[in-house]
């Protein structure tokens, strides 16, 4: 049987009807919005079900805000004006007086906190220095002409050679000693027949004129004058400074070489000004270099120099430590580990945990019950992952290792809300609607109504550089301005909270000046 196309449309009819009646039903019992589409602007958001109550977690709702504009508050869930985000709510539990907040065990394990316990503990500063090694001065033998004469012979022959104690250095003829020496030996042969004292005398001449008590014994041994002597090394070491050559003649007195000695070196070790206090004479150090890999040097600080490098800020800290198989030469770094004095039941935490803001430190103590509060604290020394903390926490308190740089912020803007509640409803009002404020951009988009730009800062709003849309006034055609221009504009805030466009004319910041004036 064939239906007619009237039949047809009322059956149609009334299936369209009782479907749409079915959703509208189905609409109002899930609580939706028929009214409009979900996201509008906050003016045109209702409230939630059994006023200012979330239905999802039971909590009394304050306001709605966007938290990039946290000083703006709605009595409405919406829309954000400012950012294409919906507004955030802020819950009664979630503000407290004293500065603490409230975190869900859900919220603390998405952020990822970790705690840790302040506890007491000996802790001693590590104080790690850079050196470089060199001579001791402290190990200096200086060799020079008992007399004067003619260097014959010289058996080192460049600088920064070894040589051993006793070692032959140069052969030096001294013609004044001939005479004193004849004198001595024709006064030792009329011994039975010259004046009393006369030997004597002549062998104290022989001193005067430089000779050793060793080198007259030779001249009595062998009855021969010795105008010849060599000059030994008095120590071990190396030749540091060489001024002596073959031929030359040298006047008593003359320097002819400087030995050092490497038994010991010393590590000039540049310590930090801010660890000086840290390091004091006698300390025992251990050092280490890569030129013996694997080997810890043992020393001590002989000496603390009086005098701070202008330049690096640090302190001169001369160190000396042994040199086993002459291996450590002048110009090697070192790297100086100091062992100061441990300190004993200092109340420590992970360093981690202390948030350094320039001007004070700051740890998130936990409270309990997911509420966590800021506690400004003095700090110490710091070694091995831990700080000491001299001021502002007890033993056995918990504070937060990870993630307290987000609890911080939360806190301080939470802290700065309330009181800008207490100090009255004109601080927490947005600025007039008839105020305007201007702004410099590039059109991104034109619409019938909204236009896109993106701004630099704007400081009379505190915005930053963004992009984002400005709704064209009721009743206006359009702008001469097209995607791509870069303008100058006006705008303000209309009373539902969005911004709209003053006027905007195209032009560099000079065409400011062609826009009317502000209205007071």
């Amino acid at each position: 049987m064939k239906l007619k196309p009237s039949v047809i449309g009322v059956i149609l009819l009334v299936v369209t009807a009782a479907g749409g009646y079915g959703l509208y039903h189905l609409g109002m019992k899930n609580g939706m919005n028929m009214a409009g589409p979900a996201g509008g602007p906050p003016s045109a958001a209702k409230a939630q079900p059994g006023g200012n109550v979330d239905p999802a977690t039971g909590s009394k709702v304050l306001y709605w805000h966007d938290p990039m504009v946290p000083g703006q508050k709605f009595d409405k869930p919406g829309k954000s004006p400012f950012m294409d985000m919906q507004l955030v709510p802020v819950y009664a539990d979630e503000v407290s007086d004293d500065g603490s907040v409230s975190i869900s065990p859900r919220v603390q394990q998405n952020l990822g906190i970790r705690v840790a316990e302040v506890t007491s503990e000996s802790l001693a500063p590590k104080v790690e220095a850079v050196g470089s090694i060199a001579y001791n001065e402290r190990d200096v033998a200086l060799v020079q002409a008992r007399a004067a004469g003619y260097l014959e012979k010289l058996f080192v022959r460049a600088p920064l050679d070894p040589v051993k104690k006793g070692q032959a250095l140069a052969a030096l003829y001294v013609p004044d000693w001939i005479a004193a020496q004849e004198e001595y030996l024709a006064a030792k042969r009329m011994r039975g027949t010259a004046p009393e004292g006369l030997v004597d005398a002549s062998r104290q001449r022989m001193r005067l004129a430089g000779m050793t008590d060793e080198q007259i014994r030779l001249v009595a041994a062998s009855g021969r004058t010795q105008p010849r002597v060599t000059i030994t090394a008095p120590i071990s070491g190396v030749v540091s400074e060489l001024t002596a050559r073959e031929g030359m003649t040298v006047e008593s007195g003359a320097p002819l070489f400087k030995l050092n000695g490497v038994t010991t070196v010393w590590v000039n070790a540049n310590v930090p000004e801010s660890l000086a206090a840290h390091v004091r004479l006698g300390n025992m150090v251990e050092a280490r270099t890569t030129a013996l890999p694997g080997t810890v040097l043992k020393g001590k600080v002989s000496a603390i120099l009086p005098q701070v490098d202008e330049t690096t800020r640090t302190l001169n800290a001369r160190v000396e430590i042994a040199n086993p198989g002459n291996n450590l030469v002048p110009g090697m770094f070192a790297t100086v580990n100091f062992t100061p004095t441990v300190r004993s039941a200092a109340l420590t935490v992970p360093s981690e945990s202390v948030i350094q803001t320039g001007k004070r430190s700051v740890v998130m103590v936990l409270l309990g019950e997911g509420k966590f509060k800021p506690a400004e604290v003095e700090v110490g020394i710091e070694s091995n992952g831990r700080t000491e903390i001299v001021k502002g926490l007890e033993a056995g308190q918990q504070v937060v290792v990870s993630g307290q740089f987000l609890i911080d912020s939360e806190s301080s803007l939470r802290a700065t809300e309330t009181r800008m509640g207490d100090a009255g409803p004109s601080t927490t009002e947005a600025k007039p609607v008839d105020a305007t404020h201007r702004g410099q951009g590039k059109i991104e988009s034109v619409g019938k109504e909204e236009i896109t730009i993106s701004h630099g800062p704007i400081q009379s709003v505190q915005w930053p550089a963004m992009t984002m849309g400005f709704k064209v006034p009721p009743g206006t055609s359009s702008y001469p301005v097209a995607v791509g221009d870069n303008v100058n504009f006006r705008f303000k805030q209309t009373k539902e909270g969005v911004f709209e466009i003053v006027d905007i004319v195209k032009g560099d910041h000079s065409s400011m000046a062609g826009m009317k004036e502000d209205k007071k």
